[in-house]
């Protein structure tokens, strides 16, 4: 058995639950209790100010999660040499983790849009308003649809993570060098 990889392990998971955790409740949390304001323009700002306050906690989760998942691959070279299934899981978690880190970065870009019109209202978050312009009209409805990718595609990594772990017990390892999988 290879030696431990318990701090790069915690990054992983830690990083990886930050990231996922924070989307989730943001979608939910902070962005229903948003449309709840009574002023349509307070919707908006509250919601921008609350995720304006997140990024840079979720910008350290994705970094983290992102440097212990690199401390894992290094830690598990040999491993992933001798296990074919635990090197496809590995390409398909980097696959997944581009596709969420992008979704990330476009969920913040569309939230600065939606900020930069928060004067406008907004029946909810990501509801415009019949009155919204065409660029808050647009930025909402994407919105809608990033804000539950993100934690739809960190929740795919986290189910990865868990079976990468099964992968890594000693039975699982005896069974594929016998051939049974």
């Amino acid at each position: 058995m290879s030696a431990r990889n318990t701090i790069v392990r915690s990054m992983h998971d830690l990083g990886l639950a930050a990231w996922f955790g924070g989307a989730l409740m943001g979608a939910v949390g902070l962005n229903g209790a948003a449309a709840l304001a009574q002023d349509p323009p307070e919707r908006l700002r509250l919601s921008s100010a609350g995720w304006a306050r997140w990024a840079p906690v979720q910008i350290a989760a994705v970094v983290v999660h992102g440097i212990g998942g690199i401390g894992l691959i290094l830690g598990n070279k040999a491993r992933l040499a001798g296990q074919p299934e635990a090197r496809t899981n590995t390409v398909v978690k980097l696959a997944i983790t581009a596709l969420a880190g992008g979704a990330s970065v476009y969920a913040g870009i569309l939230g600065a849009k939606i900020w930069g019109h928060a004067d406008e209202g907004a029946e909810g978050v990501t509801e415009p308003a019949e009155t919204a312009s065409p660029a808050l009209s647009s930025a909402q409805k994407q919105q809608r649809i990033v804000q539950w990718a993100i934690p739809a595609l960190t929740g795919v990594l986290i189910v990865l993570g868990a079976q990468q772990g099964e992968q890594q017990r000693p039975a699982a390892g005896l069974l594929h060098s016998l051939g049974i999988r």
